[in-house]
């Protein structure tokens, strides 16, 4: 099985599952407050304050453009303190009461709120209150959607976080706004976009009940169809959730149902298949049959590509005033937009921040601030150690280590060959972590070494030079087996470095990376190592080096029985950036960094030995400490090289 083949299986198989969980209503109701909970925990807004407890929204109306029918208000809000969000606010003239409103998210445009004013426009002119948001990406106030994409910031994973939270809460923060207002009826709130904005849509309506109707327009397809296609490799990271929980598309959609929800597409969106599309609407047309709501999901589609297209447009414009409204007005009737250059108002006219973005603004920056990240802990004692040790191991295994196989598979070591030298003897076998995948290993023990002997587990690098991890514990002593085991994307599953960038993202996108993909290896291994009948199985050590010691700290914690750890160099964090193209080091692991790092990892393999060889990075000294603090100074040693080392 390739790497390729087993991510786009693993797709298939959560995108299958998806809703399979709501058999009848009464399961739907019952578990749909805790997978709102969930699903808020990927969007990084796990600690959002309920509507009630959060403060008002401090806004600043910077100009008010007059026009016949409406007014266009310009404003910036805070959505988190000096976090500010530019938009434009379309008010219908001559209101007799409280109007609904819509919240208009914006696609991937240079000019955002300038390119799609026509939407924001026509649902002013049918009486609506509009408000159209610029995104961190694009318009006035400009941040960062494309860290993994573009820049090399796959740490975001190991954050747990993605843009798309930041939109989400910037748009709660626009309910909120709207709310206040008094030319706005509270109880009825929708929400559309397209694109990037139809994205949006999707999250806002699944984390805000306040939405009662939403229509996402090319916003929408399956996991199977983004890995399977690799239409992954053209979006951005906002399109998708830290994915903690595996889940899907139509998962999102559940939290929308039973409220009136139109997906919107055309039928050649390169990004968005139209097959993809077809199958997220039949998944949640059947669950919204399931709640007795059939007639509150609908699927426009027209010819086309990546596009609005008139028949979209104006099934949504059709679909917010009979749900808003209460009037039945039929597509054909309700009105298409004005795209006639005399009707578009200019950027400058639209522009917000008439003086540029403000210096405090943190938006270029919250992509370092929007995630609070686990501190090193406070231990003063072994049993205060061992209560940490538990808890952090607890919360990796669901949130970091989620997509581990659910069953432990057979990982008997299966002999392919044995072999012989004058003065040691050796074998080359396999072992099974997961269905499709079959990984090797080389033992090599010395005829004079007493069998059954301990052993050292070496794990072999991407890309690394042939024979390199055998030398690596070559001066280890003799009495001691010495064994290489090829992880996933090492060995014989090697991948090419060129398709790197995608599977980062790929494995990302189905709840795991290809570093957590291989502490699940390691760790299979091990159980494979201590069924050898040449290996003394409580005797085991573990050698890595560079960013296989990231592999090899997280395997021994959850492992809990290694006796050293050999560590070559190790990263000093998981909070760094790659390379942009995505080639190099790939230790990024998601959400770890809410719960811990590196040398946090480290510390609390007390008292395993550690043993350090090459450059040590300077965070590791805080484990150094732990060590000498709960009385074992020893077992925690920089050596400079491994023929230093003594067995005890």
């Amino acid at each position: 099985m390739t790497i390729r083949d087993y991510l786009a299986r693993e797709a298939r198989r959560i995108t299958d599952r998806a809703l399979s969980e709501y058999t009848d209503a009464a399961t739907f109701q019952r578990l749909i407050p805790e997978r709102r909970r969930q699903f808020l925990d990927m969007m990084g807004l796990a600690e959002l304050p309920p509507q009630e407890q959060r403060p008002p929204v401090n806004a600043t109306i910077t100009g008010v453009v007059e026009r016949p029918r409406y007014r266009i208000e310009k404003l910036y809000y805070e959505s988190l303190p000096q976090l500010y969000v530019a938009a434009d606010l379309y008010v219908p003239n001559e209101l007799a009461a409280p109007a609904p409103a819509v919240l208009y998210q914006c696609g991937h445009s240079p000019i955002q709120k300038v390119n799609y004013q026509a939407h924001a426009r026509r649902f002013a002119e049918l009486g609506f209150v509009c408000l159209i948001l610029d995104t961190i990406q694009y318009g006035e106030a400009r941040g960062y959607h494309h860290g993994c994409y573009r820049e090399g910031w796959f740490h975001w994973y190991s954050r747990g976080y993605t843009p798309a939270g930041v939109e989400l809460l910037n748009s709660i923060r626009g309910l909120d706004y709207l709310a206040q207002r008094p030319e706005v009826d509270a109880a009825r709130f929708g929400a559309t976009g397209t694109s990037g904005g139809g994205a949006c849509s999707w999250w806002l309506a699944a984390g805000d009940e306040r939405i009662k109707v939403v229509s996402p327009s090319c916003g929408t397809a399956t996991l199977a169809s983004h890995i399977a296609g690799r239409t992954v490799d053209d979006h951005c990271d906002c399109m998708w959730w830290i994915n903690t929980y595996q889940w899907d598309l139509a998962d999102v959609g559940a939290l929308i149902a039973p409220r009136p929800l139109l997906i919107a597409s055309t039928n050649r969106d390169e990004m968005f298949t139209i097959a993809a599309i077809e199958e997220v609407h039949a998944q949640l047309r059947k669950l919204y049959a399931t709640l007795g709501a059939e007639d509150k999901i609908g699927l426009v589609t027209a010819p086309g590509p990546h596009s609005y297209q008139p028949s979209t447009r104006t099934g949504i414009f059709s679909w917010f005033v009979r749900h808003l409204q209460g009037r039945d007005v039929a597509p054909e009737q309700v009105g298409d937009i004005d795209a006639s250059p005399e009707r578009q108002e200019s950027e400058e006219t639209l522009r917000v921040f008439l003086s540029g973005p403000l210096p405090e603004d943190r938006t270029p920056r919250i992509q370092d601030e929007f995630i609070p990240l686990a501190f090193p802990p406070e231990i003063a004692d072994r049993t205060a150690l061992e209560r940490k040790r538990g808890e952090v191991v607890a919360a990796l295994r669901e949130k970091t280590f989620g997509a581990f196989p659910a069953a432990v598979p057979d990982t008997r070591p299966e002999i392919a060959f044995e072999f012989a030298w004058p003065r040691a003897t050796g074998c080359r076998f396999a072992f099974t972590p997961e269905e499709g995948w079959r990984l090797h290993g080389r033992l090599v023990i010395a005829n004079a070494a007493t069998q059954p002997a301990p052993a050292v587990v070496a794990l072999c690098a991407p890309g690394e030079a042939r024979n390199a991890s055998e030398a690596f514990i070559g001066s280890l002593p003799s009495a001691w087996a010495k064994i290489v085991v090829e992880p996933r994307g090492t060995g014989e599953t090697a991948w090419g470095p060129e398709l790197q960038w995608h599977l980062r993202r790929a494995a990302a996108w189905t709840g795991r990376t290809l570093a957590s993909m291989r502490v699940w290896d390691t760790l299979c291994a091990l159980q494979a190592v201590r069924a050898l009948p040449q290996v003394e199985g409580s005797r085991i050590a573990l050698a890595a080096q560079g960013e296989m010691a990231a592999v090899a700290l997280y395997a021994a914690l959850l492992d809990g029985q290694v006796q050293t750890l050999f560590l070559e160099s190790p990263p000093a964090t998981q909070d760094a950036p790659s390379a942009p193209d995505g080639r190099g080091p790939a230790i990024e692991m998601l959400n770890c960094l809410r719960i811990t790092d590196l040398p946090q990892v480290a510390g609390l393999l007390y008292p395993t030995e550690l043993i350090f060889t090459g450059a040590y990075p300077v965070p590791y000294a805080w484990a150094e400490l732990l060590y000498r603090r709960l009385g074992a100074p020893g077992k925690f040693r920089r050596l400079g090289n491994l023929s230093e080392w003594k067995s005890e």
